[in-house]
This record gives C-alpha cells, sequence and structure tokens, in this order.
C-alpha cells in the first residue's frame, strides 16, 4: 500500500497502489488522494490509560494516535466496538495505512505525552 516506485505505468500524474485484491491477483493503483484513511478497524487493542476502554468508547474519548514513528501524533477518536476490536476515527486521516501496522493511543499530541494503549490496524477506509 503506498508504494509509488517500480509499478511501471506511466500516467499524467503519479500513481500509487491503493489496493491489493490476492483473490483476483491484481495490484489497483490510483492518485495518492485514494490513500487517505479516516476510519480505522483495530485488533488485540491494549488500554492503560485509566479507566476502562469501554468507557473511552461510551465516551468517544478524544486521544493522539501514532500509526508511523518518524510522524507526528494525529488527532482522533473512539469510534465504536467493533467485533473482536475497537474502531479509530482520524480528525484529518492519514495517508498509506494498511492492516498489520501498529496504532499507538496518547494523551495529547506534545512530546512525552502519555501512552494510552494501543492495537494492529485488521482494516483502513476512508
Amino acid at each position: 500500500m503506498g508504494q509509488r516506485k517500480g509499478l511501471g505505468i506511466a500516467a499524467g500524474e503519479p500513481l500509487f497502489v491503493v489496493r491489493i485484491d490476492a483473490a483476483s491477483r491484481r495490484i489497483i493503483v490510483g492518485p495518492r488522494d485514494m490513500l487517505r484513511t479516516t476510519l480505522l478497524g483495530l485488533r488485540d487493542v491494549n488500554w492503560i490509560g485509566g479507566g476502562t476502554l469501554e468507557e473511552a468508547i461510551a465516551q468517544e474519548r478524544q486521544v493522539f494516535v501514532k500509526v508511523r514513528s518518524t510522524q507526528g501524533p494525529r488527532r482522533a477518536r473512539f469510534a465504536n466496538r467493533t467485533r473482536g476490536g475497537v474502531s479509530v476515527e482520524l480528525t484529518d486521516g492519514e495517508f498509506g495505512i494498511a492492516s498489520g501496522q501498529a496504532c499507538v493511543f496518547y494523551e495529547h499530541g506534545e512530546g512525552g505525552a502519555r501512552l494510552l494503549g494501543g492495537g494492529f490496524i485488521a482494516s483502513a477506509r476512508s
């Protein structure tokens, strides 16, 4: 997801891998905007933020999340409980998120923020 180099496709704008359909053995490419993700489905979630995860979800608690160690935290909120996990809505979205990546929750977006928990991305969609 998000790969641009080595595709061997000439187009009027840069194209990126936006989806992989293993069943039909196809790779779907498109413009960068198609990589924007606003809703993450997480699995194997751990919560150490005080109270319970169910309380945080019920309150649609605002958190900051990181899906890459090299990028700053992004504003998000817990959306709801899902089968086997929880969904998190990214306020401004994020580009090129793929299943299997870690998603870590922080109390605020500044340095030294308190760690609240995390999980693994099971699904990502716009």
